[in-house]
C-alpha cells in the first residue's frame, strides 16, 4: 500500500501530465522527475498561507526552470491557492492564470516570473539578500518580525547559464544561509545527454563558490530529501545546493530520454505511465480524497502562522512604534519624495555631470527613503551610486544599504529584481550604459513583471571620449526605449536628474532606466521653474524663443545644451525656434493629446538632436533626415572632439533647421 507521500507525489505528477496532454503542449518530463522535490519542500517546510498569497513573512519559492510550470500549478492547486481544476485544464490557453511559464501577478502563489534559465536562480539571491537586510534592521529580542527562507528548484540548464554562476558566486560571498536550492540533476538536456556540453563537477564548483553542497542519491526517497533540507537549514553561514539524482520523465516510456522534455507523452504514453504507477488510467485531473484531505488539513495551521505573525507585529509596533510604522510603510510600498529638497542641492552649482548630480540626489534620497538600497557592478565611484552614510552590506554586516555586486552586471540586474519582488525595498544598480547589454534580460523581465527596479546607466554617449567605441553607447538608448513598460529617462542637467530620480522612486509598477552623462553640463538655473513644473511630463517646452516659433528643436540629455546654443544662433538671424527637452519618450506618450500638441505643434518642422541612432525619431520629426544623430560607432578622442566631429555643434543644428525652412 502506498504512503500518503507517494500518493501525493503521484497526484502532482499526473495533474501535471494531464495539464500538458490537454493543452497539447508543455513539458511533462520535468514534473514527472521532480514532483518528489516539489512535494517535500511544500509539505515539510514551506511557511505559506494560500488565503493570503502575499503574506509578507511567507517563505519564498522559485521555480527557476519555469518550463516545469505545470508542476508548480498542480502544487498550488493542492496547497489551497486560488488555482482550480478548471485553471489546470486551461493550462497554456488564452486568458488563463496558468500560462506556459510562471508569471508574477498572474497566478496566485507565483513569487517570480521564470523561464529564461538562470534568472530564477539569480532572483532567489535577491530574495535572500532582502530577508537578511530587513531582519538586521527590524528584528529585536523576542520580535523576529522578519524570518523566512527562500527555496527553489534549479536545473542543469540553470547551471549552464552564466547568470546563475554569477549569482551563485555572489550568494556564496555573502553567506546567504537561508537560500536553499534543490538541483534536478537528471543528466538530460533538449539535445541529449548533458555530457555533450556540460561535464564539470557542479558540486565542487558550488563548494568553491562557498556553498554547502548536499547530495540525495534517489529522488523518490522523501525521507532523504527531508533530511537534506534540514541539514541545509542548520548551516546558517552558507547557501545550500542539494544535488538530487532525478530521472526526466520518471515512470514513463520516455524516462531518461530528451524527447519527453518539451512535448506531450501522447495518449498511449500517458496510459502506460499511469498504469505503471497504479494510477486510474481512465481519469484525468484526478485528486484522491486522501490527498485532498492531507492538504486541506494544513490550511488552519497556515492561517494560524500568519495570525501569529500579525499579532507579533502588532505587539512590535507598541514596543517599537517608529520602527513598526516604518516597516509597515515599507511593506505597503508607500513612498514620499521631496523633490524640492533634491533640487536645492544644486542652488550654488553652475555645472556638473548628470552622473555626479545623480550621486548628490542619491545622498538626499537615502535620508528620505530607508527602503532605498543598491550598488554597482564594481563601478560605484564612476556611477556615483554609493550612499555615503549608509554602510556596506556583507556577510559580517547585514545593516549596510550599499551592495557590492562585483563585475556581474547580469546577476546584479536579477538580484535587484529579486529584492524588488521580495518587497520592502526600492533597489537600484549601476553600470555604464554600453554594458546595459549584459543585463538587458534582467531589465526586460523587470518590465514584464512591473517591478520598481532602478537601473542607473552612466557614460551615456560618445562623449565618453578616449575609451573609444567599445565604451561609447550609440544604439543603447533607443534599444531600451523599445522595451514595453520600461521608463527611460535621459536628463539634460542636474535639475532634470532630480526629477528623474523622483519619477523612478514613484514608478511602483515599472522599472526605470536613468541615462546619465560623464561630462559636465551647465545647470539650467534660468529654467528652474519650468523644469520643476514640466520635466516630469516627459517632454516640455524648455525655451519658447522670442516671437513666433518657425520650427522646433527636440533634444535629450547633453544635447539639450547644443539645442539652446543653436536657438541663440538662429535668433541672431531673426529665426525664432522653440527648444523642447524630451527626457522621456514613454512618459511623454502618457500625456494628453492636447498637451502633446502644445509641445510639438503639428504644423511646425522639427529637428531632433541626440547622440545616438536616428531610428525611431521619425515619430516626432516626420523623417529620420530631420535628425542629427549617429548611425555608426564612435571613435577614440577627447569627448568634445568626438562630439564636434560627429556634428553635435550649434552651427550644424542651426543649419539643419534653416535647411527645413
Amino acid at each position: 500500500m502506498q504512503t500518503i507521500d507517494q500518493v501525493a507525489v503521484n497526484t502532482l505528477r499526473f495533474l501535471s501530465v494531464d495539464e500538458v496532454e490537454k493543452a497539447k503542449s508543455g513539458h511533462p518530463g520535468f514534473p514527472l522527475g521532480t514532483a518528489p522535490l516539489m512535494y517535500t519542500v511544500w509539505d515539510r517546510f514551506m511557511n505559506y498561507n494560500p488565503k493570503d498569497p502575499n503574506w509578507f513573512n511567507r517563505d519564498r519559492f522559485i521555480l527557476s526552470p519555469g518550463h516545469g510550470s505545470a508542476l508548480y500549478y498542480a502544487m498550488l492547486h493542492l496547497a489551497g491557492y486560488d488555482v482550480s481544476i478548471e485553471d489546470l485544464k486551461n493550462f497554456r490557453q488564452w486568458g488563463s492564470i496558468t500560462p506556459g511559464h510562471p508569471e508574477y501577478g498572474v497566478t496566485p502563489g507565483v513569487d517570480a516570473s521564470t523561464g529564461p534559465l538562470g534568472h530564477g536562480f539569480a532572483m532567489g539571491v535577491g530574495f535572500a539578500i532582502a530577508e537578511t537586510m530587513l531582519a538586521a534592521k527590524y528584528n529585536k529580542p523576542g520580535f523576529e518580525v522578519v524570518n523566512h527562507y527562500t527555496y527553489g528548484l534549479t536545473s542543469d540548464g540553470d547551471q549552464m547559464e552564466g547568470v546563475a554562476g554569477e549569482a551563485a558566486s555572489l550568494a556564496g560571498t555573502l553567506g546567504l544561509g537561508k537560500l536553499i536550492y534543490l538541483y534536478d540533476d537528471n543528466h538530460i538536456t533538449i539535445e541529449g545527454s548533458t555530457d555533450i556540453a556540460f561535464r564539470e563537477d557542479v558540486g565542487k564548483r558550488f563548494e568553491a563558490y562557498g556553498w554547502q553542497v548536499l547530495r540525495v542519491a534517489d529522488s523518490e526517497d522523501i525521507d532523504a530529501l527531508e533530511k537534506a533540507v534540514k541539514e541545509a537549514q542548520a548551516d546558517t553561514e552558507h547557501p545550500s545546493l542539494i544535488i538530487v539524482r532525478t530521472h526526466i520523465g520518471y515512470g514513463s516510456p520516455k524516462q531518461d530520454n530528451a524527447s519527453c522534455h518539451g512535448e506531450p507523452l501522447g495518449a498511449e504514453g500517458v496510459a502506460k505511465t499511469k498504469e505503471a504507477a497504479n494510477w486510474p488510467v481512465g481519469q484525468s485531473f484526478y485528486v484522491p480524497v486522501t490527498v485532498r484531505k492531507h492538504f486541506d488539513d494544513k490550511l488552519a495551521a497556515c492561517a494560524e502562522k500568519q495570525a501569529a505573525w500579525e499579532a507579533l507585529l502588532a505587539d512590535y509596533k507598541v514596543v517599537y512604534p517608529e520602527l513598526g510604522k516604518e516597516l509597515e510603510e515599507r511593506i505597503k510600498g508607500d513612498v514620499l519624495v521631496n523633490r524640492a529638497d533634491l533640487e536645492a542641492v544644486f542652488n550654488d552649482i553652475e555645472a556638473t555631470s548628470t552622473r555626479e548630480a545623480s550621486g548628490e540626489v542619491l545622498q538626499k534620497l537615502s535620508m528620505q527613503l530607508p527602503q532605498l538600497v543598491g550598488g554597482s557592478a564594481d563601478l560605484g565611484p564612476s556611477n556615483k551610486t554609493v550612499m555615503k552614510t549608509c554602510g556596506y552590506y556583507s556577510q559580517d554586516d547585514r545593516t549596510g544599504r550599499n551592495l557590492h555586486f562585483g563585475v556581474r552586471e547580469h546577476a546584479m540586474g536579477k538580484a535587484l529584481n529579486g529584492i524588488a519582488l521580495h518587497g520592502g525595498f526600492i533597489p537600484f544598480g549601476g553600470t555604464f550604459l554600453v554594458f546595459a547589454d549584459f543585463m538587458r534580460p534582467a531589465v526586460r523581465m523587470a518590465a514584464l513583471m512591473g517591478l520598481r527596479s532602478i537601473f542607473v546607466f552612466t557614460h551615456d554617449s560618445i562623449a565618453v571620449g578616449e575609451d573609444g567605441p567599445t565604451h561609447q553607447p550609440v544604439e543603447h538608448a533607443m534599444s531600451l526605449r523599445v522595451i514595453p513598460n520600461l521608463c527611460v529617462i535621459r536628463p539634460a542637467d542636474a535639475l532634470e536628474t532630480a526629477m528623474a530620480w523622483q519619477t523612478a522612486c514613484l514608478n511602483e509598477h515599472k522599472p526605470t532606466a536613468l541615462l546619465l552623462s560623464r561630462q559636465k553640463l551647465p545647470v539650467l538655473h534660468k529654467y528652474a521653474e519650468v523644469i520643476h513644473e514640466n520635466a516630469g511630463k516627459g517632454a516640455y517646452v524648455l525655451d519658447a524663443g522670442k516671437g513666433t516659433a518657425k520650427a522646433v528643436i527636440i533634444a535629450t540629455g547633453s544635447e539639450v545644451h547644443v539645442a539652446l546654443e543653436a536657438q541663440a544662433k538662429l535668433a541672431e538671424e531673426g529665426i525664432c525656434v522653440s527648444v523642447v527637452s524630451m527626457p522621456s519618450w514613454d512618459v511623454f506618450e502618457q500625456q494628453s493629446e492636447e498637451y502633446k500638441q502644445s509641445v510639438l505643434p503639428a504644423g511646425l518642422p522639427k529637428v531632433a538632436v541626440e547622440a545616438g541612432v536616428t531610428l525611431g525619431w521619425s515619430r516626432y520629426t516626420g523623417s529620420e533626415d530631420n535628425v542629427i544623430g549617429i548611425n555608426k560607432f564612435g571613435a577614440s578622442a577627447p569627448g568634445g572632439t568626438v562630439l564636434k566631429e560627429y556634428g553635435f555643434t550649434a552651427e550644424n543644428v542651426a543649419n539643419k533647421v534653416k535647411s527645413l525652412l
